[in-house]
């Protein structure tokens, strides 16, 4: 290697993507997360909702996880 840096090309889901892979979270997530919702900043994703516990927050991260390649930059996901 010649020193040069490689950044890891991940593209970006368009907005019909992102409705399917949200659809997919929601029913995976069986009603844990209320408001669950995906945003794309920058090159990644932020979670944001409210959940009855810290449990139902992680779920939502591990599951956003195995449904995408894209970066988790913010769980903002509210326990309350």
């Amino acid at each position: 290697m010649t020193g040069q840096t490689v950044e890891a090309s991940i593209a970006l889901p368009r907005t019909s993507e992102m409705d399917q892979l949200q659809a997919h979270l929601q029913s995976r997530l069986n009603g844990r997360v209320r408001d669950f919702r995906l945003s794309i900043r920058g090159h990644g994703l932020i979670l944001t909702g409210h959940a009855p516990t810290y449990y139902a927050k992680q779920l939502a991260q591990h599951a956003v996880l195995e449904a995408t390649a894209l970066p988790i930059l913010a769980n903002e996901i509210q326990v309350c």
